[in-house]
């Protein structure tokens, strides 16, 4: 146990939080991660090999990626190097790399943990598909971001994928469970507290030791807290939410599809986390406007009314309460009819027009204001359809050499209803006027 402490720079006997005295010292100590470290695990199975390739491991702040790092390298009989892309340069770089090459030359391999590796800028990744395809090193890239957004094709390639789950209330309560274990006292939560604990902890094992340490700190002999009590203690964790990264896109999804869904209680929810979280209220604003017309159109018309409306209402009021404009507006959009014949239509429509090049328009529905034009047949036939019985010409109004088209069917829902009705009857008239 005592090279692990080393490898990761502490002494065995010096002051040490919480967590990082539970650290385990094998794999069968982890807790959580059963689908990479269980019996048939990905990474269990890698192992039966004694051999590994260049790992990525991807996923929410404490949920083991560090230690399995090191712990990899021991049951592989690796030597650990560990460096942050925040911290490390091309210079300490290639010491590491020197580094690891003379180890090479007498005979062992090392596994170099790179956390936070989307820091690097995509020419710093590059630098490290050398020393990976010779062998100088064995990869183990820890990154709370998309790979497939954050990191290099060619690094990817290289690489296997481990993707890291929170972990779940069981794994949390054991958590707690050891610490109380290391600690030799029970934590003094009631009930109710310690399931509140283990929220706040979010799926963070690490913040769930810290949070823990914090109680016993505070805690006089023979004090128990209640909820309530603890909130004031240890004050609320922030939410796990970059706006910038993939809690934003993820939350905006659950946002937009539990609209699309027509759950207005989901939607409520992801809307109050991503407040919660610190999101721009206007950002949610535009995004409701696009739900409007995305989803909703014109099974409903007036979607995007109160949607613009709700934009205008914050804007004017501010935080906190332009809040309520933008819930019922969530509200109203969850609830009501929905449809995406507009959009689908937009899209068909955008695709002929690609696809159809520089097509001219029909010449009787062109003007014809010189009298070149004229004799060109500019205008010859236009039927003017307020002139028409039922005010419709029949007029076809697409390309000659295109035919007529068909890009918007609405659905039976909503406002479309009456639309579909509008829709077949135009064409029925189109039909009787053409014979």
């Amino acid at each position: 146990m005592s090279d692990l402490f080393q490898a990761s720079g502490l002494a065995a006997t010096g002051p040490r939080p919480l967590a990082d005295r539970l650290r385990p010292s094998s794999l069968k100590d982890v807790v959580g991660q059963d689908h990479l470290i269980g019996p048939e695990g990905t990474l269990t199975r890698m192992l039966r090999t004694r051999s590994l390739g260049s790992l990525i491991f991807w996923g929410p702040p404490g949920t083991g990626k560090t230690t399995i790092a090191r712990l990899l390298a021991h049951e592989t009989d690796l030597a650990f190097e560990q460096i942050s892309a925040i911290f490390t340069g091309v210079a300490d770089l290639k010491k590491v790399f020197e580094a690891a090459r003379a180890r090479r030359m007498s005979g062992r391999g090392t596994l170099l943990f790179v956390d936070e590796i989307h820091r690097f800028n995509r020419a710093q990744q590059d630098g490290f598909l050398p020393v990976m395809e010779d062998g100088t090193i064995t990869l183990v890239g820890a990154t709370t971001e998309n790979p497939s957004f954050e990191l290099n094709a060619a690094l990817l390639s290289r690489s296997h994928v481990m993707t890291f789950h929170p972990h779940n209330l069981a794994s949390l309560t054991r958590l707690l469970e050891r610490a109380e274990e290391e600690e030799d006292k029970p934590l003094p939560l009631t009930e109710e507290a310690r399931a509140v604990l283990v929220r706040m902890a979010d799926g963070d094992g690490r913040a769930a030791l810290t949070l823990a340490e914090d109680v016993w700190r505070a805690a006089d002999e023979g004090e128990t807290f209640d909820a309530e009590r603890l909130q004031e203690i240890v004050q609320r964790r922030a939410p796990v939410y970059d706006k910038s990264a993939d809690g934003h896109y993820n939350l905006i999804s659950a946002l937009h599809k539990s609209v699309r869904g027509s759950d207005a209680d989901a939607a409520l929810y992801w809307f109050c986390r991503m407040l919660d979280g610190g999101e721009d209220p206007l950002y949610i604003a535009r995004r409701l406007i696009r739900m409007a017309v995305e989803d909703i159109g014109l099974a409903d018309p007036h979607a995007v009314v109160q949607a613009n409306a709700a934009r205008d209402a914050y804007q004017m009021l501010g935080s906190p309460e332009g809040e309520l404009a933008l819930a019922q507006t969530v509200v109203y959009l969850a609830t009501a009819p929905k449809s995406n014949g507009v959009y689908m239509a937009y899209k068909a429509a955008m695709r002929s027009a690609k696809q159809n090049g520089s097509l001219l328009p029909p010449k009787h529905i062109l003007n014809a204001p010189t009298k070149l034009m004229k004799a060109e047949g500019y205008g010859d036939g236009y039927q003017y359809d307020h002139d028409a019985p039922d005010g419709f010409s029949g007029q076809d109004y697409f390309p000659e050499s295109m035919g007529r088209q068909v890009y918007y069917d609405p659905p039976e829902r909503g406002f479309e209803r009456d639309l579909r009705k509008r829709l077949d009857y135009f064409a029925r008239l189109r039909r009787e006027r053409q014979r």
